[in-house]
């Protein structure tokens, strides 16, 4: 099974005990500045996105599956069988579904980190940026959230040269990281609305 916090924690990004150098933003340079404008400015015209993902936890575990983005505040990331749990944002909320148990946990849209790169417009000069890096052709922009399971950190790969979304991890308040890597995708493509819904049969459960 899936770890509910690390999906919460997730699409979709702290760590005071953990990190706590990182606890406050640091002054961008105007290079920098830029740099993030630029993704910023790229990713905002990308209204829908679809491909495929691997999540490494780490332990090691590994598990695959299907994304499918949508601006503003829609995502869905559907595990590969055997595993029948899925993440989806309708706009409202992150619901953690089972489909197999027909039952789902919800959080917060406002405290899922990654919801900076959910908007219509993407801003990320608005998150607590604590780093940023432009190594090996890829930007790392690194920024501390608040969610309802503590403080994380998020770190934002995007590919240097197209500025798009490559991957992102995730440390969350224990230390212990979850990573998505995006692969084979493709943009501004149609997604069927009913990819952001679950049955209303389905029964909610207590997340904590």
């Amino acid at each position: 099974m899936i770890r509910r916090t690390a999906l919460m924690l997730g699409l979709a990004a702290a760590l005071s005990p953990v990190l706590p150098a990182l606890a406050q933003s640091r002054a961008l340079t105007p290079e920098e500045q830029q740099l993030i404008n630029d993704i910023n400015v790229h990713n905002s015209a990308i209204r829908t996105m679809v491909g495929r993902f691997l999540q490494i936890d780490s332990q090691g575990g590994r598990q695959e599956g299907t994304f499918f983005l949508e601006r503003p505040d829609k995502i869905a990331f559907r595990y590969a069988p055997p595993s029948r749990e899925e993440i989806v944002s309708v706009g409202r909320g992150f619901y953690v579904i089972d489909r197999r148990e027909e039952t789902y946990y919800a959080y917060p849209q406002d405290s899922i980190p990654l919801r900076q790169f959910l908007g219509a417009e993407i801003n990320l000069l608005n998150a607590n940026v604590v780093d940023i890096t432009n190594t090996d052709g890829y930007i790392s922009v690194t920024v501390i959230d608040n969610t309802v399971a503590g403080t994380v950190q998020v770190s934002l790969i995007f590919d240097t040269e197209t500025k798009d979304l490559a991957q992102w991890t995730l440390v969350e308040p224990n230390g212990s990281e979850l990573t998505f890597s995006l692969y084979d995708v493709q943009k501004d493509v149609e997604i069927p609305p009913n990819f952001f819904t679950f049955p209303s049969t389905y029964r909610g459960k207590d997340p904590a």
